[in-house]
């Protein structure tokens, strides 16, 4: 006879989401203290070198008053925030090419919004608004479209992979080797190699910088603080955007499938731990007659001990998408 099983009332989605929410709130905390003792004696270094350069050049220049440094400073550094640099700006290449235009635009539909150009009229700013609201989900269609289509090929080397290795391993560790597979082809083609190529053409960033830049953009985070083809006699200035704007929606777009890879692995998929809805409200059929307490019996048993065995050890079939399957 199959005993009921006891849940705790502190076991149950509401508990979990609380834990979530206490740990989302330590970790802010953790982040903030960390950030803070790394930068902030960075932060007071560059300040005290601005300050004496400040005062270096109102010595050297006794006809400029200190207010006057203080208005021209305040221009120049309300231009650099909205793209306008005052650093050879005459002979610089304007922010508003059609190169530069598609990297702003890529920008903003993909949600990464570096901010080192932004519009300066009204009329752009409204225009920006009515793109976005468009642009946003017309990306995020297209980018589902294309990773439903790699995860074709990418189902394909997970069979080959259940094919050859099955009779070895268990499910759950071929699947592991499957996602190490595509984390590894994005670590390289779209960070490690693109790195590099950064460092090479970006005459003031290092591979570190680089590695940085593609990482932050690649998870639209857009901090802004590197951009590439920004330097004062860049060459070829629009096409090199135009090229970074076609590595960054092909780089968002393979993140996305290692994401979807990397979901669709039960185990790993601990967000289903905190969803509202427990076993006991799914609309499953099958798991709704399972919980049922008024049925008993061998069958009810056998059933149990079938399902549990499958949500231990799933077969290849199980763990291969349902578009995919031969």
């Amino acid at each position: 006879m199959l005993l009921p099983v006891c849940r705790s009332p502190c076991d149950g989605p509401g508990t979990r989401f609380c834990v979530l929410a206490l740990l989302f709130v330590a970790y802010l905390l953790l982040g903030a203290t960390l950030f803070s003792h790394i930068e902030g004696p960075v932060e007071k270094e560059r300040a005290s070198d601005l300050r004496r350069l400040r005062a270096q050049f109102l010595l050297d220049h006794p006809c400029v008053s200190d207010s006057d440094l203080e208005l021209l400073l305040k221009e120049v550094v309300w231009a650099a925030d909205r793209g306008v640099s005052a650093v050879n700006n005459v002979t610089g290449q304007p922010n508003w090419s059609f190169g530069q235009s598609i990297f702003f635009s890529s920008t903003v539909v993909t949600t990464i919004g570096y901010g080192h150009v932004t519009p300066l009229s009204k009329v752009g700013k409204l225009f920006c608004i009515v793109y976005a609201i468009f642009g946003i989900p017309l990306t995020l269609v297209l980018c589902t479209a294309l990773v439903e289509r790699l995860l074709v090929p990418t189902t394909l080397l997970l069979q080959w992979l259940n094919a050859r290795l099955g009779h070895l391993y268990q499910p759950f560790y071929i699947r592991l080797l499957h996602l190490a597979f595509i984390v590894i082809l994005l670590v390289s083609l779209f960070l490690l190699i693109p790195a590099a190529v950064y460092a090479s053409l970006e005459p003031e960033w290092d591979y570190m910088d680089a590695l940085y830049y593609c990482f932050i953009s690649l998870t639209t985070i857009g901090l802004g603080d590197y951009i590439p083809g920004d330097y004062p006699g860049q060459a070829y200035r629009p096409l090199y955007k135009v090229l970074t704007t076609v590595y960054l929606l092909v780089g968002l777009t393979f993140t996305m499938l290692t994401l979807a890879v990397f979901c669709d692995i039960p185990q790993l998929n601990v967000g289903l731990l905190f969803m509202a809805r427990s076993d006991e409200t799914t609309t499953d059929p099958e798991k709704v007659r399972l919980n049922q307490p008024a049925v008993h019996g061998p069958g009810y048993t056998q059933q149990r001990v079938h399902v549990r065995a499958r949500l231990d050890s799933p077969s290849p079939e199980e763990v291969t998408p349902v578009h995919a399957r031969p």
